[in-house]
């Protein structure tokens, strides 16, 4: 088990399928290594809320499809993902229900041959940047247990980051997938809106803001994690094309030239750390030495009116979906809620609906001056959070002091609500380390339908200075 423990860990999902296709591993090796590495991680970092091994074991005995991820160990947030017969938490004491249906991005999970055996941690409803949870406790960055794993998809992120597994699905409503991979060293892509399937009950959430994306390791995962989950679902009405031949099948093909916006200056005005600040300087003289254009320039977007919409519209989705569950399940969480989940509840209520559409209609501009910004760069390059991990505690969603709550969050994560705002993607990139050892994100945000530019620079970045193996050291 030794030998195949380290071949797990040093492997990613491609690869891991690739083995498991010549017999050279079999799935339920593979599955094993995963459930062994969970038990000796989970005890110091939290990052797992459920393990359904029995679900995995009967897909790893039987036949699995030919495909780029058939036999790999898989996990699902446990928030907006439902698995038939187990527990829902959605990170919430009050808010947990068993459904008796799979997600769709579940089936095709399954039907991928992917072994999904277990959910991840997230806080209540996704409502913050860190992963603590008075449900769950607290999941902890494992390049610094002191620190945040990023939120809302930390747990993904640290079972990819203490190799639990190559390969997560996350979600993003507001940076949750590009945080915690940023805080973690690792790949997150948040998707194009309507790339990947939100069903069955459901096909947009936050009126588009929030979608389902990988954290990995590779580009190339990302990429397979496209091809086996991503498409148009019963519900949906406008989606990104589809690149000929797939996303895997396209990756090696450098991207064309691109003309990158270098987003250097603070969105929000307050300060980014002078190691954010170099390791965007590095990046942007890396890009353009593989011969790409690279100048500073920022899209005319009105900042403040387009923040206030967007607290409007999260507010106004977050008393809607906590009134569902309360139809649904015929009881309402009430007490039960932590306090920044209440508020959020409470300014939903009060917003009527000509304040949310006005809030829409902002959020509409904000697309089409993106777009126009568009027609002339390619890429917006910005850091992913304007300082290395901070301490946990400040951004939970029980955390009293509601004013230190606001100033960090603004403070800490000005770049990442744009792409959410106006549904485009944009992917965070291990391409930096504070001095004490930190991982830093850089960020690439592209127009509506170009994952897979984003994920070939990504590639290519990857091969001119590998990021897969530098690991935390657990």
């Amino acid at each position: 088990m030794a030998d195949i423990a380290a071949l797990y860990r040093d492997t990613d999902a491609v690869g891991l399928a690739q083995l498991v296709k010549r017999r050279e591993v079999s799935p339920l090796e593979l599955l094993d290594a995963a459930l062994a590495r969970v038990e000796e991680t989970q005890p110091a970092f939290n990052y797992i809320v459920r393990l359904f091994p029995h679900r995995a074991r009967r897909r790893a005995a039987g036949p699995l499809p030919d495909g780029p991820l058939a036999g790999v160990p898989f996990l699902v947030k446990d928030l907006g993902i439902d698995v038939a017969g187990e527990i829902s938490g959605m990170g919430s004491r009050s808010m947990r229900y068993t459904p008796d249906w799979n997600s769709i991005l579940v089936e095709r999970a399954d039907a991928a041959g992917l072994l999904t055996f277990g959910k991840t941690t997230t806080p209540e409803l996704g409502l913050t940047i860190t992963t603590e949870s008075a449900a769950t406790g607290q999941t902890r960055n494992p390049w610094d247990p002191t620190r945040i794993a990023g939120g809302s998809s930390g747990g993904a992120a640290v079972a990819v980051a203490v190799g639990a597994v190559p390969l997560a699905q996350a979600s993003d409503g507001g940076g949750s997938i590009r945080v915690p991979a940023s805080c973690c060293g690792l790949l997150g892509l948040k998707t194009s809106r309507g790339l990947v399937p939100h069903g069955p009950k459901l096909e947009t959430m936050w009126n588009g803001m929030a979608v389902s994306g990988p954290i990995a390791r590779t580009a190339r995962d990302c990429a397979a994690f496209l091809d086996m989950l991503a498409g148009p679902a019963p519900g949906t009405r406008a989606a990104p094309p589809v690149p000929g031949g797939g996303w895997l099948a396209n990756l090696e093909s450098a991207p064309r030239p691109l003309r990158v916006a270098l987003l250097d200056a603070p969105i929000t005005g307050t300060p980014v750390d002078p190691e954010v600040s170099a390791a965007l300087a590095a990046a942007a003289r890396q890009i353009e030495a593989m011969g790409h254009v690279v100048e500073p320039a920022q899209p005319a977007i009105d900042w403040p009116a387009l923040m206030a919409a967007n607290i409007t519209n999260i507010a106004v989705c977050t008393a809607a979906d906590i009134e569902q569950f309360r139809l649904a399940q015929g009881r309402d969480p009430g007490d039960g809620l932590e306090p920044a989940v209440a508020n959020w509840r409470r300014m939903g209520l009060e917003r009527g609906g000509l304040a949310h559409e006005l809030a829409l209609r902002a959020l509409e501009a904000a697309c089409i001056a993106l777009d126009r910004f568009f027609e002339t760069h390619d890429i917006i390059l910005s850091p992913t959070l304007a300082e290395p991990p901070i301490e946990l505690g400040i951004l939970s969603l029980s955390n009293p002091d509601h004013q230190q709550f606001i100033e960090t969050y603004t403070r800490f994560c000005p770049y990442v609500g744009l792409a959410n705002m106006t549904g485009t993607p944009a992917i965070t990139l291990p391409l930096g380390h504070s001095r004490s050892n930190l991982p830093i994100g850089i960020m690439a945000h592209g127009r509506f339908g170009s994952d897979l530019t984003l994920l070939q620079l990504a590639h290519q970045l990857e091969r001119a200075s590998p990021w897969a193996t530098r690991r935390p050291p657990v």
